[in-house]
């Protein structure tokens, strides 16, 4: 049994990353498989630390993640979200349940809407032709970050 710190510190790491992806996106409008790949391969040791069963709780998990792959995958067949953005919502998939990723989909979606009208407005302000591109991970790392540090700001929950 881990100890009561390994969480924390766990929740701490993503938070990290989830702002390195954002910055990056912002600056390159990139979110490097690296970067994705270190959130999914800290998933399993989330789930040791927070006593997660194989079966069912895993089991769960990790299908829970491949539906939000496969659905944000579409998104990116259609053209409305980057490769980048889509693997990350699949790590960040396998670190937290139903409810939680809920959440952080709302939140996204709003969050997302101001970044994309920010950019928009920008590209339009400095005349730039063709299509802007929305660093979207941006507003993923945003309700990344709002849904891991929820538990620590409100005790309620």
């Amino acid at each position: 049994m881990p100890g009561v710190w390994l969480p924390s510190l766990l929740s701490a790491t993503l938070a990290l990353l989830l702002l390195w992806g954002a910055a990056t996106d912002l600056r390159s409008r990139i979110i490097s498989n690296k970067l994705n790949i270190v959130i999914a391969l800290l998933a399993p040791l989330w789930w040791w630390a927070n006593d997660l069963s194989l079966y069912p709780d895993v089991a769960i998990q990790l299908g829970f993640a491949l539906l939000i792959f496969v659905l944000f995958t579409g998104l990116f067949a259609l053209g409305m979200m980057g490769g980048g953005d889509v693997k990350m919502l699949g790590a960040l998939a396998l670190w937290l349940p139903l409810q939680a990723m809920s959440t952080l989909i709302i939140i996204m979606a709003l969050v997302g809407g101001v970044v994309t009208l920010v950019t928009v407005i920008h590209h339009r302000a400095t005349r730039r032709i063709g299509r802007p591109e929305i660093p979207y991970g941006v507003a993923i790392a945003l309700a990344g970050l709002w849904v891991v540090g929820e538990p620590y700001l409100n005790p309620l929950t």
